[in-house]
C-alpha cells in the first residue's frame, strides 16, 4: 500500500519540474517561493510558488499543499454526500494547483489540479487540467485534447469520454450558460483501495506529467502572434469570466477558504488584471463572436 507520505513526495517533485519548465519556456522571471503553515489550528502548509512580469506569463502560480486536520462542517457535509455513513472528523489532503495566465491575449489561460485526499479509511485521488483560450483556435484544442485523450487511454479506455464530459459539466458558468474555456478532463472521488491504489496513483501521475509538455508547446506556438488593444480588451473580459468561475464555483477555492488555507495562495488562481464591459456584445462576424460559439458542452475535440 502506498503512504500519503509517497503521494505528497511526488507532488512535491511535480510542482519542481514544472517550475523549471515554464521558466525555461518564459525566459525572464523566476517563481518566487512563499512557504506557509496552516492556520486556525490545523496541521501543514504548503509552498506557493508565484512567476510575474515575464515574457510570456503575466502571472502563474505552482502550489504545492499538504494540510490535515479536523474537518469543518463544510468539508464534513461534503464528505456525507459520498458516503452518509462514515461519521468523519479528520482528513488529510495533498496536491498541486496550477494556474497560468499570460501576457499575449493569443496564449491561452491554463489550469491543473491533482490531489490526493484521506479521511478516516475513505481514501480518492481527484483532479483535472483544461484549457480557456481567449480565442479558441481549433488546431490547438484538438492537439489538447488529443494529448489528454492518450493519457486517459493509457490506464482505461473508458476515462476520456467520461471524465471529458466531467470537465464540460463542471467548467460551466451557469450563470452565463457557457463553459469556462475548452474544457478538458475532470474527475474527482477516484477511491483506491490496495488492488487499485497504483493504477490509481500512476494515471494521477500522468496526468501531472503531461502538464509541462503540452503548454510549452503551447506557449512556443503562440507567444509571438500579433495583436492589439482590441485583442487585450477581449482578454480581460474573458479573464472576468474566468474570475466568476472561481469565485462563484469552483470547490478547490471553496475547499481551501472552508479549511482556513492560505487566501492569498487560494486566490492567486485571479489574473492580475480583469474587465467587466456592461452587456458586452462582440461584432457580428468578429473572432470574439466566433469564440463564443465554442463555449458549449459536448465538442468532439478529439476528431
Amino acid at each position: 500500500m502506498i503512504a500519503k507520505e509517497e503521494i505528497s513526495s511526488w507532488f512535491r517533485s511535480l510542482q519542481d519540474d514544472i517550475c523549471q519548465a515554464i521558466e525555461a519556456e518564459d525566459g525572464k522571471a523566476k517563481f518566487e517561493e512563499d512557504n506557509w503553515q496552516r492556520g486556525g489550528g490545523g496541521g501543514g502548509g504548503g509552498r506557493t510558488r508565484i512567476l510575474q512580469h515575464g515574457n510570456v506569463i503575466e502571472r502563474g502560480g505552482v502550489n504545492f499543499s499538504e494540510v490535515f486536520g479536523v474537518a469543518s462542517s463544510f468539508l464534513t457535509s461534503q464528505l456525507e454526500t459520498q458516503n452518509k455513513k462514515q461519521e468523519t472528523t479528520n482528513f488529510f489532503a495533498t496536491g498541486v494547483s496550477i494556474v497560468m495566465h499570460p501576457q499575449s491575449p493569443m496564449v491561452p489561460i491554463i489550469h491543473m489540479n491533482v490531489r490526493y485526499f484521506e479521511s478516516g479509511n475513505d481514501k480518492w485521488f481527484g483532479g483535472g487540467i483544461d484549457l480557456t483560450p481567449h480565442y479558441v483556435n481549433e488546431e490547438d484544442a484538438k492537439h489538447f485534447h488529443h494529448a489528454l485523450k492518450n493519457v486517459c487511454d493509457k490506464h482505461h479506455t473508458t476515462y476520456y469520454k467520461e471524465f471529458k464530459k466531467w470537465a464540460d459539466e463542471y467548467f460551466f458558468i451557469t450563470h452565463r450558460n457557457e463553459t469556462r474555456g475548452i474544457g478538458g478532463i475532470f474527475f474527482d472521488h477516484l477511491r483506491i483501495n490496495e488492488f487499485s491504489v497504483q493504477e490509481r496513483f500512476e494515471f494521477v501521475k500522468d496526468v501531472g506529467n503531461c502538464f509541462a509538455p503540452l503548454y510549452v508547446s503551447l506557449m512556443r506556438k503562440n507567444k509571438s502572434l500579433p495583436y492589439t488593444d482590441k485583442e487585450k480588451q477581449w482578454q480581460n473580459i474573458r479573464r472576468g469570466r474566468y474570475v466568476e468561475f472561481n469565485l462563484v464555483y469552483d470547490r478547490g477555492t471553496k475547499f481551501g477558504l472552508e479549511t482556513n488555507g492560505r487566501a492569498e495562495s487560494i486566490l492567486m488562481s485571479l489574473p492580475p488584471q480583469a474587465n467587466w464591459n456592461y452587456n458586452y456584445q462582440p461584432k457580428k462576424g468578429s473572432a470574439e463572436e466566433k469564440t463564443l460559439t465554442y463555449l458549449k458542452k459536448e465538442i468532439d475535440w478529439d476528431n
